[in-house]
C-alpha cells in the first residue's frame, strides 16, 4: 500500500529577486527583516524620549508621575475590550504593540509640536489669542491628531495586510492606537491639573482640579479618543472588503472614515464652549453614548457574522479531509473554542492551549481566506496563502484535534440552537465515524438535514464542485498528491474545492 508523506512537498520557494538573466541577487539592505523592524523600533523610541521630556517639562516631575499613576487606569480595560472583539481572528500582539505605542509615542509627539505651532501661529497673525486657543481646539487639534492617528492603521493595512481583512481588525487597530494616545494625553492634563492643585494651596480631595479632571476624562470618557478613531478603521475595515477593481471606494471609505473621526472629535472638543457650560453634558448625551452604543452594536454584529462565515467555509475543507467534523462548528463558537482551550490546558498543560488557540486562529483565516475567494477578492496569492495556513494546521492537529472533538461533543447540543446531533457509526476521526455530529448539507447548520449525504459527499462546494486533479504517477509506489493548477481557481464560482487540493490521508491507496 503506497501512502503519502505526512504533507505534501514542494520545492523551496527560492530567497532574493531575479537578475537579469535569470541569475538570484540578495535583497537589498532596507529589505533585511532586522531593517523592517529596527527602523520602526528605533522611531518609536525616540518619540518616547521626546516625548517623556516635553511632557515632564510641562507638568514637573511629581505632576508626571501623579499623571502617569492616574492615566493607566482605563488602558487595560480598553485594551482587554478591544481584544475581546479580536478574538474571533486574533491578530499578533506584535501588531497591537505597535499601535499603542505609535499613539502614545509618534502621533502624541506630532500633536503636541503641531497643535502648538499653529495656536502661537494664529494667535500672532490675529492679535487675538483666546480666539486662536478656540480655532486650535475645535478645528487645528482634531485634523492633526485624527491624522497622526490614521497613520498607525494605514502603516498596519499597507504593511500587515494578512491581518487586516475586516471592519473588527480596523476597529481594533484604530482603537488600540486611539488608547495609546490617550494614555499620554491623559498624563499631560492630569499632570497639569495636580500641579495647578499644588500652585493653589495644595488643595486636594474630591474638589480638586485633579479630582475633575480625572472623572471627566477616565471615568466618564475614556472611550473619547478610541469612538473618534475607530470611523477610521471602519473605513480601512469597508476598503479590505472591498475588491480590488473597485478602487473608488476602497480610496473614499478611508477617507470618509477620517473625516468623520474629526467632525466628532471637533464637536466633542467644542462641546465647552456651548451653552455656558452645559454643552459638555449635551453633547456627552446626545451624541457620545448613542454612537457609542451604536457602533458596540455595530461591531458585535460584525463578529457574530464573522462566526457564521466561519461555519459556512470550513466544511469544504472537512470534505476534502483537511479538516475533521466536529471543527466547523467548534470554530463557530466562541464558547466551543474556549472549551477546546481549556481541555487541552487541562490535559496536557499551557504550551496544548496555546497549539489549540493557534489552530483556531489559522482555521479561522483559511475560513476568511475562502470567503473572500468566493466573493471575487481573492489576491494573486491565493493558492500560496491557502497552502500555508493548511500546512500550519497540519503541524499542530495531533494536538489541536482531540481538543476540539471534546469540545464539539460536549457542546453540539448547545449551541446548534438545541437542536440534537446525528451521530455516525464506528470509530475514528473520518466523516461519519466515531462520536461526530453528521450534519446534512446546509452549510449553516440550523439543523440536521436527515436523508442528506453527510461530510464524506462533495455536497459543501460551489455548483459544479470536484475533487482536485490527483496524478498517481507511474508504478506501485505512486508519488505525493499535486496540488490542483492555481489557474482552475481564478474565477470565484470555481472556489467550490479547495486549491491546494485533497488532505494527505485522503491519498493512500
Amino acid at each position: 500500500m503506497a501512502t503519502s508523506p505526512p504533507y505534501p512537498t514542494y520545492p523551496p520557494a527560492p530567497t532574493g529577486s531575479p537578475a537579469p538573466g535569470g541569475v538570484l541577487r540578495h535583497p537589498h539592505w532596507w529589505q533585511r527583516t532586522w531593517v523592517r523592524y529596527a527602523a520602526p523600533i528605533s522611531l518609536l523610541a525616540l518619540s518616547g524620549l521626546v516625548i517623556l521630556a516635553l511632557v515632564r517639562q510641562q507638568t514637573g516631575t511629581e505632576g508626571f508621575l501623579v499623571g502617569l499613576g492616574l492615566a493607566v487606569f482605563p488602558v487595560p480595560l480598553l485594551i482587554a475590550a478591544f481584544r475581546w472583539l479580536d478574538r474571533v481572528e486574533p491578530g499578533p500582539w506584535r501588531n497591537l504593540a505597535f499601535c499603542f505605542a505609535w499613539g502614545a509615542c509618534a502621533a502624541a509627539l506630532v500633536a503636541i509640536i503641531a497643535n502648538s505651532f499653529a495656536t502661537h501661529w494664529i494667535a500672532v497673525a490675529t492679535a487675538d489669542p483666546k480666539g486662536a486657543d478656540t480655532l486650535g481646539m475645535t478645528v487645528i487639534a482634531p485634523v492633526v491628531e485624527e491624522s497622526a492617528k490614521a497613520t498607525a492603521v494605514l502603516l498596519v493595512f499597507l504593511f500587515r495586510r494578512r491581518h487586516f481583512t475586516g471592519i473588527v481588525d480596523g476597529v481594533v487597530t484604530a482603537g488600540v492606537t486611539a488608547t495609546g494616545f490617550a494614555f499620554t494625553e491623559n498624563i499631560l492634563y492630569l499632570g497639569t491639573a495636580f500641579g495647578t492643585d499644588q500652585s493653589d494651596g495644595g488643595h486636594g480631595g474630591i474638589a480638586s482640579v485633579t479630582a475633575a479632571t480625572f472623572f471627566v476624562r477616565v471615568v466618564m470618557s475614556p472611550f473619547a479618543h478610541p469612538l473618534f478613531t475607530v470611523f477610521t478603521g471602519i473605513g480601512f475595515g469597508i476598503s479590505a472588503l472591498t475588491a480590488e477593481h473597485r478602487r473608488v471606494r476602497r480610496t473614499l471609505a478611508p477617507l470618509g472614515g477620517l473625516l468623520l473621526a474629526m467632525g466628532m472629535h471637533s464637536l466633542w472638543n467644542g462641546s465647552t464652549s456651548f451653552g455656558d457650560g452645559y454643552g459638555f453634558f449635551a453633547v456627552y448625551g446626545a451624541f457620545m453614548v448613542p454612537m457609542f452604543g451604536l457602533l458596540t452594536w455595530l461591531v458585535i454584529s460584525t463578529r457574530q457574522r464573522e462566526l457564521r462565515t466561519v461555519r459556512a467555509e470550513l466544511p469544504a475543507y472537512v470534505v476534502a479531509g483537511w479538516l475533521t467534523m466536529p471543527e466547523p462548528f467548534v470554530m463557530g463558537s466562541m464558547k466551543a473554542r474556549r472549551l477546546a482551550r481549556d481541555h487541552a490546558r487541562d490535559r496536557l498543560g499551557k504550551a496544548a492551549a496555546r497549539t489549540v488557540a493557534e489552530y483556531e486562529a489559522y482555521a479561522t483565516s483559511l475560513a476568511f481566506l475562502r470567503h473572500r475567494g468566493r466573493s471575487g477578492r481573492a489576491g494573486a496569492d491565493f493558492v500560496v496563502r491557502e497552502r500555508e495556513l493548511l500546512q500550519e494546521l497540519w503541524h499542530r492537529r495531533e494536538v489541536a484535534r482531540p481538543a476540539l472533538a471534546h469540545a464539539g461533543h460536549t457542546l453540539a447540543g448547545a449551541v446548534l440552537w438545541g437542536v440534537p446531533p446525528m451521530y455516525g457509526h464506528g470509530h475514528g476521526d473520518a466523516p461519519g465515524h466515531g462520536p461526530f455530529p453528521v450534519y446534512g448539507h446546509h452549510p449553516s447548520y440550523g439543523a440536521p438535514s436527515h436523508g442528506a449525504p453527510a461530510y464524506g459527499a462533495p455536497v459543501y462546494g460551489a455548483p459544479g464542485y470536484r475533487p482536485p486533479a490527483y496524478d498517481p504517477g507511474p508504478g506501485a509506489g505512486g508519488h505525493a498528491p499535486h496540488p490542483a493548477v492555481p489557474s482552475q481557481y481564478a474565477v470565484p464560482s470555481q472556489y467550490g474545492a479547495p486549491a491546494y487540493g485533497r488532505a494527505p490521508q485522503a491519498y493512500a491507496s
